[in-house]
């Protein structure tokens, strides 16, 4: 049996979310179930919520990795919640459980997963004109060091297409 590709889909939380970002992370939760691979999220709501929604109306596997220790926190879209207990630190085990990475908007957790990823040199993509970590960092290196580029597209099929890319040439 081979191991199914692990998408991370970061972004804005509940409180800093919009339903325009929660569309596009919507139709991202179903590129990314459509396309065979695990839908990774960090498990709450605004972005997180939006994508698992999308993953489970295309009949995806959805994992939530939360920063509490209780599974209850979870949106009710995961099929499988890993309650981290171990606060923001779980934006490392999101970005090292994935095998690409796709930024939708985003504040300074998505950043955090973002760097996370690029210093393991895992294949990032930013959906443009959501805004935030997306917009500041599509089509450009993080730092002086070059791991990844982080790649800017302009939807969630193309954000899927170049993430499943990436993977299947590594």
């Amino acid at each position: 049996m081979t191991k199914k590709r692990q998408i991370l889909v970061v972004g804005n939380n509940e409180d800093s979310s919009t339903p325009e970002l929660e569309k596009v992370a919507y139709e991202t939760g179903l590129e990314v179930a459509k396309s065979g691979s695990v839908l990774i999220t960090g498990g709450l709501g605004g972005v997180m919520r939006a994508a698992c929604h999308g993953a489970k109306d295309a009949d995806g596997l959805t994992v939530g990795i939360i920063p509490q220790n209780d599974s209850s926190f979870a949106n009710e879209y995961c099929d499988i919640v890993i309650p981290s207990g171990i606060g923001l630190a779980r934006d490392f085990l999101n970005a090292l459980s994935a095998d690409g990475v796709i930024i939708i908007g985003g504040g300074s957790g998505t950043l955090s997963e973002t760097c996370a990823a690029y210093m393991h040199k895992k294949p990032i993509v930013a959906i443009k004109n959501t805004g935030g970590t997306a917009e500041m960092f599509a089509d450009k290196y993080l730092d002086h060091r070059q791991n990844v580029k982080i790649a800017g597209v302009n939807s969630p099929k193309e954000a899927v297409k170049y993430i499943l890319e990436k993977i299947n040439s590594a």
